[in-house]
């Protein structure tokens, strides 16, 4: 006896056996219960989903001897010839083959025939999206009122290729592709019943190669079968198929958490024994840092569609939110740079040791400390400061470390009353020696201002020495800062206009090119006594970069021993402990004593230098625009040419 293949031994005989597909079975079940019948239904979906499947079942329901129903006997003559493929009133077309109007008429000759031995004339046109213009325009009135005795159905791969009167005439039935999942489920069922031995990693193996096609799963089935002799094993179905074992994948995530660079080439050298595509392993990368983020936001919609769910989760728990962005877009960058590297191994190379180089490095001067227990990293802490919940302020003072932790760790003592309107926490600064001149020190860097730090209420500073000449004391030891690429005197970087034309800002003529925020309203009132005073101090602060936007969006309103700044509210998700010190620090330079500072998110009542720049742009642009109207050429263009002016295009000069 020959040998039946798995996808044709195991094809659905009835309703009940077909998997998935729940919405449309639902359905016709319904239909074919209830006796309301449509004399034509198209079925559309990719390859291997069931439709022309469910249109020989259907087929079964409507001719079975027992009567129309949703459960064919499926031992009576018609359902085994049905089965079987020669049925003579089921005309099963194949439309690729025949896609000629003298087809299609030949075809329709014979509707007004009444069935040899069904109950109804069963058409089913496959793939009939192939068919020409002029055979859709033969079928069309046939489709739209055919005999009681014809049914009509129709499946196709690409129903978008199927003119609309045709579409409007069918029921309309969209398959799913079948997940991983279902796919999976199927095979164990089947290769039990088969008595066949094998491994569920295969299984899930065969299920991603299949793509959503349960026939695809089952040839690729009868494939790993005879390449395993007689048993699907994970190794063999792996070198079948030529895939990377996910395995190796997770190796090399590993390896570049810890920063271990050894690690990591070896997990690369690893890899080139498979000769696997570096494009695709990029891609596998891409594909598990996708999961990682979803786990970490929403752990309950990470799927186990390739059976790897605990090992994403372990990764989200481990890794940093801001690590795993890094990582998926350092790898995007990559992929698209892949075809222009000398050759695709070290292309791949230079992609991971690319995420390695760049990732901020720690006190040790390696890229990362171990990994973090947690899934959402905390902010980076200041090393001077410290932060800490409760209903009283504390004060930050030293304390012996044990090991190099991945966050500065600094230990609570006694500090001052917080402001009045302080709110639950509260952030002191102990003054730190500073000198002119210290031993041959590594320089050392600002830390990293994260935007989303959350920045309390009220933060007070302890008053700051001021600059004093050769001092003895060394230079406090702040290794353990995040270096962020440039030192303190060097100026920002060129992209970031706004807070470039801060640092340097001239309030009579300022830079045209940085527009405030949208949400930066002008004050309710202009600047007079210390507010006024301000607006003159500030930019020979010689601020730069966050701390020179936070500044800008102060208004002073005390001054003396104790100086106190209302910060715009707005701007406060940008300010921290480390933008309070280094404005601190600006001000005792510049009057040369030391002060206290204190800022308090409070919208400021008078105008700050960000909304006087506001208002000076705003006045430039008024009066350039009100230049250009009154120019009488451009006037006598107007009215001769029915010239127009673009405001848009109206920019003040700069004097």
């Amino acid at each position: 006896m020959s040998y039946q293949v798995l996808a044709r031994k195991w094809r659905p005989r009835s309703f009940r056996e077909m998997v998935g597909q729940t919405h449309v079975l639902k359905a016709l079940i319904n239909a074919l219960d209830s006796q309301r019948l449509h004399h034509a239904y198209l079925f559309t979906g990719t390859r291997g989903v069931g439709k022309t499947t469910i249109a020989r079942i259907l087929a079964k329901c409507l001719n079975c001897e027992t009567g129309v129903s949703s459960t064919p006997c499926g031992q009576c003559s018609v359902c085994r010839e049905i089965d079987e493929g020669r049925f003579v009133d089921l005309i099963e077309v194949d439309a690729a083959s025949r896609t000629k109007v003298e087809d299609t008429r030949e075809l329709l000759e014979n509707v007004q025939y009444a069935p040899t031995r069904g109950r109804y004339k069963v058409y089913l046109i496959d793939e009939v999206h192939m068919l020409s213009t002029h055979s859709f325009n033969a079928l069309l009135k046939t489709l739209e009122e055919p005999p009681p005795h014809v049914k009509f159905l129709l499946a196709t791969t690409d129903p978008q290729k199927l003119p609309v009167t045709i579409l409007s005439r069918c029921l309309q039935f969209s398959l799913k592709n079948m997940p991983p999942e279902r796919v999976v489920e199927h095979l164990t069922h089947v290769l039990t019943a088969e008595n066949v031995p094998f491994e569920p990693d295969a299984l899930w193996l065969l299920g991603r190669a299949a793509d959503g096609s349960m026939r695809d799963a089952m040839s690729l089935t009868d494939q790993a079968i005879a390449f395993g002799e007689g048993k699907v094993l994970a190794a063999d179905v792996r070198s079948m198929l030529g895939t990377l074992d996910h395995g190796q994948v997770y190796g090399v995530l590993h390896a570049l958490i810890e920063g271990d660079a050894r690690a990591l080439m070896d997990a690369v050298r690893h890899l080139a024994e498979q000769g696997p595509d570096w494009n695709g392993v990029l891609a596998e990368m891409l594909n598990v840092l996708h999961r990682v983020a979803i786990a970490q936001v929403l752990p309950d919609a990470v799927d186990n569609g390739q059976g790897d769910r605990e090992r994403v989760l372990e990764l989200a728990g481990a890794l940093p939110a801001e690590d795993v962005q890094f990582y998926y877009q350092m790898g995007l960058i990559g992929r698209r740079d892949l075809p222009l590297a000398p050759d695709p191994r070290s292309g791949f190379e230079m992609v991971l040791l690319r995420m390695l180089a760049f990732r901020p490095a720690d006190a040790e001067g390696g890229p990362r400390p171990p990994l973090k227990p947690t899934g959402i990293s905390p902010a980076t802490a200041d090393p001077d400061t410290a932060s800490v919940a409760g209903a009283a302020p504390v004060a930050a003072a030293p304390a012996p470390v044990a090991a190099p932790p991945a966050r500065p760790e600094p230990v609570a003592a006694p500090a001052p009353a917080p402001a009045p309107q302080a709110a639950a926490a509260s952030v002191v600064v102990e003054p730190a020696p500073v000198a002119t001149e210290p031993p041959a020190a590594p320089v050392a860097k600002e830390p990293i201002d994260l935007p989303w730090e959350d920045a309390p209420a009220s933060v007070v500073s302890e008053p700051t020495p001021a600059p004093v000449a050769e001092q003895g004391a060394a230079a406090p030891d702040i290794s353990t800062e995040v270096d962020d690429g440039r030192d303190d005197d060097e100026p920002p970087p060129p992209a970031d206009d706004y807070y470039d034309s801060l640092a340097s800002y001239d309030y009579a003529d300022a830079d045209e090119t940085t527009a405030p925020a949208e949400d930066q309203l002008p004050a309710a009132q202009p600047a007079t006594g210390l507010a006024a005073e301000w607006l003159d101090i500030y930019p020979r602060l010689g601020l730069a970069g966050l701390t020179a936007s936070i500044a800008a969006n102060c208004s002073l309103v005390a001054a003396g021993d104790t100086w106190r700044l209302h910060l715009e509210p707005t701007q406060s998700a940008l300010f921290n402990a480390a933008q309070l010190r280094r404005m601190n620090e600006a001000l005792n330079h510049y009057l040369g004593r030391s002060v206290q500072l204190e800022v308090e998110i409070v919208r400021p009542e008078q105008e700050t230098p960000a909304q006087a720049a506001a208002r000076g742009r705003a006045e430039r642009q008024r009066q350039a625009e009100q230049s250009i109207h009154d120019d009488p050429l451009v006037r006598e263009m107007i009215q001769q040419f029915g010239a127009m002016i673009r405001p848009d295009s109206i920019e003040p000069l700069n004097t």
